[in-house]
């Protein structure tokens, strides 16, 4: 006998009196939705961070620029170092990858290997170790995850980059987040290798949003680097506009999008960030909005909604992705902010923030470090500070909160459950 199975499950509302009104709901009439109806996307995956499209509208000097500087490479020729600055979301992780792609393609085989680490992923570059770790499984070897001296580490690197003639190019993106966790000797020992190895030669490629990332260098870094710099300029809403259009081309169906709505997006990211890629994933949930509502278009509401939903997900992200130091100073700004929003100071929420240590039995940093700390979440639009003289007492930063109540709330019931 045939079982048929169906999903229902009962919503709960109350009526004007008061009342509980029982409502039964098909899961069978939510799903046929989706499959009943004329799809808006055609290809969401071309607007995740993970699609590299062929075209790249506004970055076409870059592209030669960077092209240039590494096709030495097939000819077996050292380039050199490159360094690559803008803000998140101007293309510099996309053209890296996309330059070095091709030059593998083109390349003799076996000539060339592309080797690209994500400084900020954890575990990953969090210490030297790790990094060198790290280096050596690209080249197939394993090694323990922690115990032998840094200085065997290199020396596997070393011998197991000399193994064969070849040309190594090193990507390292958000390279300034590895330099604030371990130092940047490394890099120096990177640049030095060239000195000692025979058959490799291995060029370093530096992506960053810090532009002034290498004037905090070590002067014997700086001069051992011999690099070039390219800037990436953030985007404006007309070149936005652009990519949006030509990804929205082919991630949905023929006029299942208004021209209205990417323009919209275009305008919200340019106003606020010059940032293509939140552009793209403002573009991707507004299409998922107006999926779940049931419309066949994407338009103008949809993209409002979208925005007010990314802004919430963003912040909360970046909040649950940051050490546990950082989010007990932001524990300690939204408490503060909640009794006096309109006078936070540094001095405050270090004395504040030294409790919640004490309280958790958690060891506080020096007041140097946590202002640091202060600085990072203001460059994460988190919080915003005002530097203000109080004369013969000296300076002090004024702190805001950037975020919403529902945010706040939100972020404070993480904390609950973290701290």
């Amino acid at each position: 006998m045939e079982l048929k199975l169906k999903l229902n499950f009962i919503l709960v509302t109350s009526n004007r009196r008061g009342g509980g009104i029982m409502a039964q709901i098909s899961l069978n009439d939510i799903f046929s939705k989706y499959t009943s109806k004329k799809p808006i996307f055609k290809d969401k995956d071309t607007l995740s961070i993970r699609f590299t499209p062929e075209n790249i509208p506004h970055r076409s000097e870059q592209i030669n620029q960077l092209a240039h500087i590494l096709a030495p490479v097939l000819r077996n020729e050292k380039p050199s170092n490159v360094f690559i600055y803008g803000k998140t979301g101007t293309g510099k992780t996309l053209i890296a990858k996309k330059v070095a792609a091709n030059l593998e393609i083109v390349a003799e085989p076996n000539n060339l290997k592309i080797i690209y680490i994500n400084c900020k992923m954890r575990k990953v570059t969090d210490t030297e170790y790790r990094l060198l770790a790290q280096l050596i499984e690209f080249f197939g070897e394993k090694v323990p995850y922690t115990g032998l001296p840094t200085s065997e580490l290199y020396n596997r690197f070393f011998r197991l980059l000399d193994a064969s003639r070849q040309n190594v190019v090193l990507v390292l993106d958000e390279i300034d987040s590895l330099v604030d966790k371990i130092g940047s000797l490394f890099l120096y020992n990177l640049t030095r290798i060239n000195q000692d190895l025979e058959k490799t030669k291995i060029t370093l490629v530096g992506i960053s949003n810090n532009i002034s990332f290498l004037e905090n260098l070590d002067s014997r870094v700086k001069s051992s680097l011999s690099e070039e710099e390219l800037i990436f300029p953030p985007y404006n809403a007309t070149e936005i506009k652009d990519i949006l259009t030509e990804r929205s081309r082919i991630a949905f169906h023929p006029e299942t999008i208004t021209d209205a709505a990417i323009a919209k997006c275009a305008a919200l990211a340019a106003q606020e960030h010059g940032d293509a890629r939140k552009a793209i994933d403002l573009l991707r949930v507004a299409g998922e909005t107006a999926e779940r509502i049931g419309s066949n278009q994407v338009r103008e509401e949809h993209v409002d909604i979208a925005q007010n939903k990314v802004d919430t997900d963003r912040y909360i992200e970046t909040i649950h992705s940051q050490p546990k130091q950082s989010k007990i100073v932001l524990k300690a700004v939204l408490e503060l902010y909640k009794k006096n929003a309109k006078g936070i100071q540094t001095g405050d929420v270090y004395d504040l923030y030294a409790k919640i240590c004490q309280k958790n039995n958690i060891k506080s940093l020096t007041q140097r470090r946590v202002s640091d700390l202060i600085t990072e979440l203001d460059n994460f639009g988190i919080i915003s500070t005002v530097n203000i003289s109080k004369g013969r007492y000296g300076r002090t930063r004024k702190i805001n909160v950037n975020l919403s109540g529902t945010v706040v709330s939100k972020i404070e019931e993480m904390f609950s459950k973290e701290l």
